[in-house]
């Protein structure tokens, strides 16, 4: 039996029946969805691929990002994919023809614009032929005209959009909190620190409410992604202060949640300045 949650590398196998999803699923955004509630109909496990280092300017989410996202969805296992030379040089019916040795499928969903293999090759035709389970293409989600994909959520985050990509795939950073400089504590705004993984793409630098989740409970929140120019930092970094909590959360593994776009980062005249600057925040 599949455990409650599985990960299972590039040479592992599943040998009880599943749904399997196809596709690089650098997270689930809104077109995702389909697809899981179609496979959730079959009520058998559900088997999930998941590719990183694809996308140009950084993943959408980290691995343990994703593992977070899809244990969430109550999937059952997740076939992980690192995209290198080999992966990308498979021919379409090498791959799959090696997935379906592998995982023991008994249903198969993707979206219709599911391509695999080297160069793209492989199609949802080229999969319904040579596939030894039936296999459901569902059609793309297009919301307010624009197609649900992970290239559209990065550019919403990059013009600082954040309310319109969680629309379509709820954004978050999912980390250890670091020791800072304490600096924040001196002007009664001490903040959480996390480092922004290089692997990550980088949403717009500004300041941003949130919400941040701890093991303690979760928080309101001010979250400032970014320099420090004030103190002359010029080193990017995620903190976040959370109204309300008092206490130590050193070493906790957190999730920052940004959810509305402030303003962009400046550089502040004074502590004082920049303390009746952050009040303000807080009341947005």
């Amino acid at each position: 039996m599949l455990s409650v949650f599985e990960i299972v590398g590039e040479r592992g196998r599943v040998k009880e029946p599943c749904a399997l999803l196809l596709g690089g699923f650098d997270g689930l955004h809104a077109g995702h969805a389909s697809l899981l509630a179609a496979a959730r109909e079959t009520g058998m496990p559900i088997a999930i691929t998941s590719i990183g280092g694809v996308k140009k300017g950084g993943d959408l989410f980290t691995r343990e990002e994703r593992r977070t996202l899809f244990r969430e969805a109550g999937v059952s296992c997740v076939l992980e994919f690192s995209f290198t030379e080999e992966f990308q040089t498979t021919s379409a019916e090498d791959f799959l023809s090696r997935l379906l040795e592998r995982v023991n499928a008994k249903a198969i969903f993707c979206g219709e614009d599911f391509r695999f293999g080297k160069g793209a090759a492989g199609t949802p035709a080229l999969l319904k032929e040579l596939a030894t389970c039936p296999v459901t293409v569902l059609p793309l989600l297009r919301i307010n005209g624009e197609k649900a994909a992970v290239s559209r959520v990065k550019e919403l985050l990059a013009e600082g959009r954040i309310e319109e990509a969680n629309a379509l795939c709820p954004f978050f950073l999912q980390g250890i909190v670091e020791h800072g400089r304490q600096v924040g504590r001196t002007y009664g705004f001490p903040t959480l620190n996390i480092s922004y993984p290089q692997e990550k793409f980088a949403m717009k630098e500004g300041v941003y409410c949130g919400k941040v989740k701890t093991p303690i409970g979760e928080f309101s929140s001010i979250i400032n992604f970014g320099a420090r120019p004030t103190f002359g930092v010029t080193e990017r970094k995620l903190e976040a202060y959370l109204k309300g909590f008092s206490g130590d959360l050193y070493g906790a593994e957190v999730r920052i949640e940004p959810q509305r776009y402030l303003r962009d980062i400046r550089t502040f005249s004074s502590r004082e300045e920049l303390k009746e600057q952050l009040k303000e925040d807080l009341k947005s």
